[in-house]
């Protein structure tokens, strides 16, 4: 099986020989079954993912209510910052939406691999920008963009979501309830 992470970064940069060895020898990855906890609201993780494949669903309960904050499936980091630079408890739940392997990364590991091939730190930077861009791009669109234009944004750009997650959740994830993201759809099934 091609070795996704290695291709991940192969996208950025060109590897040598020595580099793909190193990440392939240092990856631990971790199978998971559908329903399981990666991170549970108040625990400190200060590790990262790589999810290789599966979906993640990310929320916060507020008010007893589950609020759907993002998605990771297949090529996608989680990364929490508050955990790696603040070392302070999560405020979110991670948890698996059906069956998911990923690749487990700590930051004494990264050290050393930093320490042994020093421009690696540039393409963990690169990895965190990415990251944060898309929250970014996510938060601005909850204070710009209407429930439906979410939707359709989604839709183009991330369509197998629809097939994998419970309209429950993606109307959730939209800010919307479920009822309303019926209306949604059914506008947009009109507009067709």
């Amino acid at each position: 099986m091609e070795n996704k992470i290695v291709k991940y970064f192969s996208q950025i940069t060109t590897l040598n020989q020595d580099e793909e060895k190193a990440l392939e020898e240092g990856m631990v990855v971790t199978n998971l079954k559908k329903n399981t906890f990666l991170i549970k609201e108040g625990q400190t993780s200060i590790d990262t993912y790589f999810i290789l494949e599966g979906c993640l669903r990310q929320y916060c309960v507020i008010d007893g209510e589950e609020k759907t904050t993002n998605f990771f499936t297949e090529g996608q980091w989680v990364i929490s910052l508050n955990g790696l630079t603040q070392n302070t408890p999560s405020f979110h739940n991670l948890v698996c939406m059906e069956d998911t392997s990923l690749v487990i990364g700590n930051e004494q590991k990264a050290q050393e691999l930093f320490k042994k091939f020093p421009r690696f730190e540039t393409l963990a930077r690169v990895v965190v920008e990415k990251s944060f861009a898309e929250q970014q791009q996510l938060m601005t669109s909850y204070h710009t963009d209407t429930p439906e234009q979410r939707y359709l944004k989604l839709l183009k750009s991330r369509p197998d979501l629809f097939q994998r997650v419970s309209q429950y959740h993606m109307a959730s994830y939209i800010g919307v309830k479920p009822e309303s993201l019926s209306r949604i759809r059914k506008r947009i099934i009109g507009k067709l």
